[in-house]
């Protein structure tokens, strides 16, 4: 189960502090939970919307060292940003290692004022008393490439419509690129259809519409205006990816994941796909839980999917101001009370432990003297055994050494017996079959040699003839001839000036 770098958890509490909905995940199980409780066993998180936090890139000099980042950050982001001085906002940020920048390094930076936090959590707070992660809503994403949910190096889109924030982030290469907040959450719809269709309707009855409609097949009279409604929000999604290809540098989006708080019955990613001409799924994906088989926020599934990774696969960019405490041995007071204790019994362990010490040496004494006699009495018997077991060792090896002897006289003898019966005849044998054509060609042998290993067979002949053609036909027609049978092979020939013959060395090794 998840950790962090004090405790061990038993099981995980993931909070939508907007609509105040709780998941509980122990294992791989998640189920919704309507009265979440303070345990100190479980781990909690939550995220902040894209319309809590300020996001933006900024550069800093490789000069700068590592303790000094975030003062250069926060400096940085006050003066660029145009920060109200007057606020102490909390910062945190990520790096990005896509760029070929030699002097400086490129982070994003996310800014929230501390007041929202507040605000956003307080009712939160007082349920279930501590929050180990408060974590921006877009960096959730990295998890499904962390996971290998979605495998691909391509440049990706992820739009989620919630009731009080909509975002669209942007990913490239598994790593954040963008993100922005739309005005299209389901309040902000919901207000912009009431003034699309000129008369105010109950925000229930537009959910239900929203959630149960399908507008493929739905003849009610709501139907145009939800058609302009979504043609509205595709444009000003298509502005955005717009702007980002140009600011980024990208060429293409290989796929944009469309995806609702509620469940919809309307195929959104369809009527956007054919809007923008961009490859389109639905934002909902297989994280590996098993559920009470009802739809999930997946906001709520990627918190869950957030706290299975290892800390090197995940953005750790935490704006929680409800850490729980140490624990009591890490406070100063819990150090102070123990080691008071510690001074308390170690002033009274001393002269027990004086005398348990004493008794124990004694004890252990009497034992070792009783261990001691056991074992000379062994040792006695065992070296008188290997006195004996050495003399017939000796023995052993007298009749060993006297039997190899004659192995090795018999198997000499072996060997002469096989090279008269064997390679003798062998090599009679191929001289009559060779001594045929070496007449047919005029050729003389000199001398002849037979050697074999243990993975061939080579007899050489010395060869003379008066032309150097009678041999190398000679060699012509024996290939051909034996194919199969023998190679032949003629390293070179000479020629001797004082008897006008020539010479050769004709190798014939045996297949």
């Amino acid at each position: 189960m998840s950790t962090s770098s004090q405790h061990s958890f038993s099981s995980v509490l993931s909070v939508n502090p907007y609509k105040e909905t709780y998941f509980n995940g122990i294992s791989s199980f998640l189920n919704e939970t309507t009265a979440p409780e303070f345990s100190k066993n479980q781990f909690v998180l939550s995220y902040i919307s894209t319309k809590e936090f300020i996001n933006a890139q900024i550069e800093i000099s490789k000069n700068i060292p590592d303790e000094d980042l975030y003062d250069a950050i926060n400096t940085k982001a006050y003066d660029e940003l145009a920060l109200d001085q007057a606020v102490e906002y909390k910062i945190q940020y990520i790096e990005t290692f896509n760029n070929l920048d030699e002097d400086n390094r490129y982070f994003h930076v996310f800014i929230v004022d501390p007041l929202d936090i507040t605000n956003t959590f307080l009712n939160i707070v007082e349920k279930i008393k501590y929050l180990d992660v408060i974590i921006p809503s877009p960096l959730l994403i990295k998890s499904l490439y962390s996971k290998e949910i979605i495998d691909s190096n391509g440049v990706h889109c992820f739009i989620y419509i919630q009731e009080n924030d909509a975002f669209l982030t942007i990913y490239g290469n598994k790593e954040f690129i963008y993100t922005k907040s739309l005005k299209y959450s389901l309040i902000e719809m919901h207000e912009r259809f009431c003034e699309l269709h000129g008369d105010r309707i109950t925000y229930e009855t537009f959910i239900h519409f929203f959630t149960k409609e399908n507008l493929k097949e739905t003849e009610s009279e709501y139907k145009e205006f939800f058609i302009r409604l979504y043609k509205e929000l595709f444009a000003n999604i298509n502005d955005i990816l717009t702007y980002a290809k140009r600011a980024f540098e990208i060429e293409k989006f290989e796929q944009v994941y469309i995806g609702s708080q509620l469940q919809t019955v309307t195929k959104l990613y369809e009527m956007l796909e054919v809007e923008l001409n961009i490859k389109s799924s639905e934002f909902e994906f297989d994280y590996g839980f098993e559920t009470d088989d009802i739809y999930i926020d997946q906001l709520h599934a990627l918190m869950h999917l957030y706290t299975t990774l290892p800390r090197e696969e995940r953005y750790e960019c935490n704006f929680t101001q409800y850490k729980r405490p140490p624990r009591f041995i890490k406070r100063e007071s819990g150090k102070l009370i123990i080691l008071v204790l510690a001074s308390f019994a170690l002033a009274f362990a001393y002269p027990i432990t004086y005398w348990i010490l004493t008794y124990a040496q004694a004890l252990q004494e009497d034992l070792l003297q009783q261990k001691y006699k056991e074992v000379h009495n062994i040792k006695i018997t065992r070296a008188a055994t290997i006195k004996n077991k050495l003399a017939d060792k000796e023995k052993a090896l007298t009749l060993l050494m006297k039997e190899q002897k004659e192995y090795t006289d018999k198997k000499n003898t072996l060997i002469k017996i096989h090279e008269v019966k064997v390679d003798y005849p062998m090599k009679a044998k191929m001289l009559t079959m060779f001594s045929k054509d070496l007449n047919k060609y005029k050729v003389q042998v000199n001398s002849v040699e037979y050697t074999q290993s243990k993975t061939e067979k080579v007899l050489t002949l010395h060869l003379v003839a008066d032309k150097d053609r009678q041999i190398t036909k000679l060699v012509e027609y024996l290939t051909k001839v034996y194919e199969g049978k023998y190679t032949f092979k003629v390293e070179e020939i000479t020629f001797d000036e004082k008897t006008n013959k020539y010479f050769s060395e004709l190798k014939v090794r045996i297949l």
